[in-house]
């Protein structure tokens, strides 16, 4: 179910700007149990929705390992999106015109503390499973040291308690791209599209690996017989323009310029005692799962978050997707996610569900 969420009170920010409230757009899967224990809150990445059903089809819905049949599902679309959530597309209640260019930036941390005053409107006081890949393992560690008891387990997804500067690299560039786009600076929702298509071609290096191009994208588009060379158009060619205009009728610059901005400030010990501290005070269980060929996010961004998370265990998916292999990798995770639940039983179990 679709719903959208309005919280009216002044909301402060990192940056230490106020925005007159905010709207959330989340979707939800299955029902509240009469306890509140069967909540799994899963956390989208970059460029997704509010509904995991669509963009992550073979890990929730029937008959799947997120089954709604027996969990409440939440999954909120992160701020600056287009697709629900307050965005730059929004109208600024101070201004009575659209944000664009002057949207407020939200840090991860700052979709976290909006996204409390959602769990407390839905009634929800623990979160059984909370789930995250990507952008979305970022939000799910700010929330796991926000509020240490409101999980009973984390699972963050091929992600980082801080942003590298080989991923800000990668976003600086792909928003260097949208600036150049001389459409950029009009004040307009398909300013700077050209300049995301690039973008996003830039991001999908970072997103899969050799293996996967080699495996998918090896040859021509066409019969090299009946072409001249400089007629033929190999398959990643083609890949890379195609994937950068599926995501322009889509998405919007606007959303992209300003997510991949707070992605590039997640540090989770920002503001706290230190770094080592922060992850240190969650006391969620934790399964921190790391893709064997991602190199946005590599492994070793795995193995420091369960160095530093107190008893949390380390798993790594051996895939040929790169950093994709957490949307992908189906079987695997499921594999994973059980033994891991089995292994560490809930202690109270006359408040939760039989896993």
């Amino acid at each position: 179910m679709h719903k959208v969420f309005n919280y009216s009170n002044n909301f402060n920010l990192e940056s230490g700007k106020t925005l007159q409230g905010f709207h959330l757009a989340y979707t939800t899967h299955g029902r509240l149990n009469a306890a509140k224990s069967n909540v799994v809150w899963i956390f989208h990445a970059l460029t997704a929705n509010s509904n995991p059903v669509e963009w992550w089809p073979g890990m929730v819905g029937g008959n799947t390992f997120f089954d709604p049949a027996k969990y409440f599902i939440v999954c909120v679309n992160m701020p600056g999106s287009c697709y629900g959530s307050i965005s730059p597309l929004d109208n600024n209640k101070q201004t009575g015109e659209a944000f664009y260019h002057d949207f407020p930036l939200f840090t991860t941390r700052d979709m976290v503390r909006a996204y409390q005053h959602l769990r407390r409107h839905l009634e929800i006081d623990k979160i059984l499973i909370g789930v995250g890949g990507s952008m979305g393992g970022q939000q799910l560690l700010e929330w796991a040291v926000e509020e240490p008891q409101l999980f009973e387990y984390i699972i963050p997804i091929a992600t980082n308690a801080f942003h590298s500067s080989w991923g800000i690299a990668f976003n600086t560039s792909q928003r260097w791209c949208i600036e150049n786009d001389a459409t950029w600076k009009n004040k307009d929702v398909d300013a700077g599209l050209d300049g995301m298509k690039t973008a996003r071609s830039i991001a999908l290096l970072s997103y899969r690996h050799y293996d996967t191009y080699a495996l998918s994208q090896d040859g021509f588009t066409a019969d090299t017989e009946l072409l001249s060379v400089d007629k033929q158009v190999s398959k990643a060619e083609s890949y890379q323009h195609y994937q950068g205009e599926k995501l322009a009728k889509r998405f919007n610059a606007f959303s992209y310029y300003f997510l991949s901005l707070a992605m590039d400030k997640h540090n989770i010990g920002r503001g706290r005692s230190s770094l080592h501290a922060a992850l240190g005070n969650i006391t969620a269980k934790a399964l921190v799962i790391a893709i064997s060929s991602d190199i946005l996010f590599p492994p070793l961004e795995q193995e420091f978050l369960a160095a530093h998370i107190p008893n949390a265990e380390l798993e790594i998916i051996n895939s040929h997707y790169g950093h994709d292999g957490f949307l992908l990798e189906y079987e695997q995770l499921a594999e994973l996610i059980e033994k891991f639940l089995a292994k560490h039983p809930v202690a109270n179990k006359k408040n939760t569900i039989q896993l």
